[in-house]
């Protein structure tokens, strides 16, 4: 089954996209998740993906970016098949294209806030003034107190840690975007922020791929839906 857009142009585009994993400790068990998935997603559109939990969001997520391999069909990204791409590609791919804002900041220790933010554009070769101060507006409007800019982030609280993750997933224009929960658990102040930074992406025409738990945030900001458990084996058979 395929959930798909207009009839333009993709950014994001899935087709027979099928994943199981083997329990190696548990005598190599094959636990089949997700057959048949197709979906496409236009420049500028953004689309929830919905489903129980256990339906295979955050796996279908985890493969559009690359840290799952599919064991079958096709996923493109900026014409990028990442189903069969060379880790150097999919490397290349995040740096340029496809942005990821997961729910949890995994930063190396001891690297200032700062810096942390200003990362992917300093790995795009971007000035480094010109990318500090990008990061310092990101933080600063994300109500990232300036006193710890210096600090490194991974001794913050969970929702400073939310944000800064939000600031450096928006850090460079990325033509496509996935957003895991970017609302969970802000105040209203900074969930007004993200919902706006999610909208002017969309205006510069990135195709956002996310899943929202946020109703109201959901209704905002996304086109349209894709139940992934139209995607799990049992549907598709």
């Amino acid at each position: 089954m395929s959930i798909s857009g207009e009839k333009k142009s993709a950014m994001i585009d899935l087709s027979g996209v099928a994943k199981s994993f083997v329990l190696n400790n548990q005598g190599g068990a094959v636990i089949p998740v997700m057959a048949g998935a197709g979906l496409r997603v236009a420049p500028g559109e953004c689309v929830a993906l919905t489903g129980a939990s256990g339906a295979g969001k955050s796996t279908l997520m985890r493969m559009i970016y690359g840290n799952y391999r599919a064991n079958a069909g096709r996923i493109l990204v900026g014409g990028t098949d990442v189903a069969r791409a060379e880790p150097r590609d999919i490397i290349a791919l995040r740096r340029e294209v496809l942005g990821y804002v997961s729910q949890f900041l995994r930063v190396v220790p001891r690297v200032p806030t700062l810096d942390v933010v200003a990362e992917p554009l300093l790995a795009l070769g971007v000035d480094e003034e010109k990318a500090r101060v990008r990061a310092a507006e990101l933080l600063a409007r994300l109500n990232i107190p300036e006193r710890l800019w210096s600090l490194s982030p991974t001794t913050f609280s969970g929702g400073e840690q939310q944000r800064v993750n939000i600031a450096r997933g928006f850090a460079h224009d990325y033509p496509a975007l996935l957003l895991d929960e970017p609302t969970a658990s802000l105040d209203p102040v900074n969930r007004a922020v993200v919902l706006e930074l999610i909208e002017a992406a969309k205006a510069r025409g990135a195709a956002i791929v996310g899943i929202f738990h946020d109703d109201a945030a959901r209704a905002r900001v996304c086109d349209r839906e894709a139940d992934v458990s139209a995607f799990t084996p049992q549907a598709a058979a």
